[in-house]
């Protein structure tokens, strides 16, 4: 197993501060460690939040609602309104979106207030729908 400790001092950036860099990379498996870093990659680490889509109503409550999550296919310039993904699975918000997959709604019962189904997205009970039953 090869493997790569790097050491990095560097106190004349800040000379208030000593910062410290460790990293430690195994090349065999490409894993990247990052086991003590300065407050500037700690502030960064905050504002990583993974992908995905949580749905809640106009008064901000949390509402599960069925939606398909699939693989994303590029639709531009396709005439009228082509499904947006492929090899899609049926879930119940909220979901976790991996690389590469969109969402889109099963049902017509509400009306996203945005255009990309990703994050925390607003829906509006759709006045037009029609229960089957």
């Amino acid at each position: 197993m090869s493997s790569i400790l790097l050491f990095w001092q560097c106190g004349s950036v800040l000379k208030s501060r000593h910062l410290e860099l460790l990293f430690f990379l195994r090349l065999s498996d490409s894993v990247f460690y990052l086991l003590s870093a300065p407050s500037f990659f700690s502030e960064l680490f905050l504002i990583l939040q993974p992908r995905m889509l949580m749905t809640v109503d106009e008064n901000l409550k949390p509402l599960s609602v069925p939606v398909r999550v699939g693989q994303a296919v590029d639709v531009v310039g396709q005439a009228g309104r082509p499904k947006s993904i492929t090899g899609f699975q049926t879930h119940s918000t909220p979901v976790i979106l991996a690389a590469g997959d969109r969402a889109e709604l099963t049902t017509e019962k509400y009306i996203p207030l945005s255009p990309i189904l990703e994050g925390f997205v607003i829906l509006r009970k759709n006045p037009d729908y029609m229960d089957d039953q």
